[in-house]
């Protein structure tokens, strides 16, 4: 029976292996939230799902306390929102309710303690409402953990650089830990994960969770290189047995213009390349020389235009 004591163990190690970050999770909507959510019309009632699990691996776990909650809007007032218990896939969350009344940035954050993982999150979004109304997004809202960032986290497009500083007590967090994990759906995290299980089955977590180091001035850099919603987190000390972190939730729109319309436009340019072809072979009085030097060169930029749009 040793054996299969021992065969047990290394399941259980095997299995803590592969699991990724515990994040506390604000959507602004509900599990199939997408970075459209995190933009609100005037006088739109926005529903914040506050859950905790991997966003990675789409993993939720039961919340082992409740939340606290508060709201910026774009003027600086601050008000205390009231969570209400929830089940979200059967297990314990929270969920909150705000209008959205103003135009600008409205940042909702919140206080988690888990007492499991002995970790309280500082953890806040940014919900964005109005046409060129940009103004709010980087208030200090005095967490005891506070990512500031210095990239406006809306309108980023896959592949663009989120930049920030982390502070404690509203000092720089220098030489800290900085987690950064992509969130999926539950009909996309499974296979994902198995993928990464089978590509890296050396480290799987090291695709689950990237991690990168604030500099002296609690400053860090990321390229966020996928669509998707992203949870960004540093680490600061243990207070009272408690490590404390703070997140900020980045959503990531397609790139822009969306690749297909890049195509259409290089297949656009092709076929006015060949036209112009088809129209140097009809013009009589042409060079020899002169029209075949430019017949070939005409086709040799349709076939690198080609190229590019593969």
């Amino acid at each position: 029976m040793k054996w299969k004591g021992l065969l047990f163990i290394a399941m259980l190690i095997a299995t803590i292996g592969i699991a990724s970050a515990h994040f506390t999770m604000l959507f602004p909507k509900g599990m199939d939230v997408t970075p459209q959510d995190y933009i609100a019309e005037l006088g739109e009632t926005k529903t914040i799902l506050i859950v905790w699990g991997h966003p990675f691996e789409h993993i939720l776990f039961d919340m082992t306390s409740t939340p606290e909650v508060s709201v910026r809007d774009p003027e600086g007032n601050v008000k205390k929102l009231s969570p209400t218990e929830i089940t979200v896939e059967g297990k314990k969350a929270y969920k909150v309710s705000l209008t959205i009344d103003k135009l600008g940035d409205w940042v909702v954050y919140a206080k988690y303690k888990d007492k499991d993982e002995k970790l309280v999150d500082h953890v806040k979004i940014i919900i964005h409402c109005g046409e060129e109304a940009w103004y709010g997004w980087d208030a200090n809202v005095g967490q005891k953990v506070e990512i500031m960032p210095y990239t406006r986290p809306y309108g980023l497009e896959e592949g663009f650089v989120f930049t920030g500083k982390a502070l404690f007590d509203g000092k720089a967090l220098a030489n800290a830990d900085v987690e950064v994990e992509k969130y999926h759906t539950k009909d996309v995290a499974d296979e994902v994960v198995k993928k990464a299980e089978k590509m890296f089955p050396y480290d799987p977590p090291m695709m689950f969770t990237r991690v990168t180091k604030t500099n002296s001035n609690g400053e860090f850099a990321y390229t966020l290189d996928e669509p998707g919603i992203w949870f960004i987190g540093a680490y600061g000390p243990e207070v009272n047995g408690f490590t404390q972190r703070g997140i900020i939730i980045v959503p990531v729109l397609k790139s822009f213009p969306p690749r297909e319309e890049s195509s259409l436009e290089l297949q656009s340019k092709i076929k006015a390349l060949e036209d112009e072809i088809a129209a140097l072979k009809t013009q009589k009085k042409a060079p020899g020389f002169g029209l075949f030097g430019a017949v070939v060169g005409l086709l040799i930029v349709a076939h690198l235009i080609r190229r590019k749009a593969k």
